[in-house]
């Protein structure tokens, strides 16, 4: 799959995680006390998403990355916001050093 094509699509999952989170799952967010890492999760894969708009065409390297990153990341919290099983959050870092490395990548190739 493209690497733009891939970017789209966790975008365009993102904003609808963010809205059925909001209003779909609003009482189960709220029975668990998750509601903030429900938030978390959208926000960093929305961010990351844009980000890979851009590097799909210019680092595509990055952006799958990137892509990786929200599927650990941000998988890994919506899971532990829905089921409250606390040891996915275990997982997350996993996901950020994956961020990490892509913005470092893009650090470095930086002219």
């Amino acid at each position: 799959m493209p690497a733009t094509t891939l970017a789209a699509i966790l975008g365009f999952t993102g904003v609808a995680l963010g809205a059925f989170g909001a209003h779909g799952l609003k009482d189960v967010l709220a029975a668990n006390g998750t509601a903030a890492v429900w938030q978390t999760a959208v926000l960093y894969q929305l961010v990351h998403a844009v980000a890979s708009l851009w590097a799909a065409e210019h680092r595509p390297v990055v952006a799958r990355l990137w892509a990786a990153g929200i599927v650990v990341f941000s998988g890994s919290l919506y899971a532990l916001a829905l089921t409250n099983i606390r040891w996915l959050g275990a997982i997350t870092p996993v996901g950020g050093v994956l961020f990490l490395i892509g913005w470092a990548l893009l650090i470095k190739s930086a002219k």
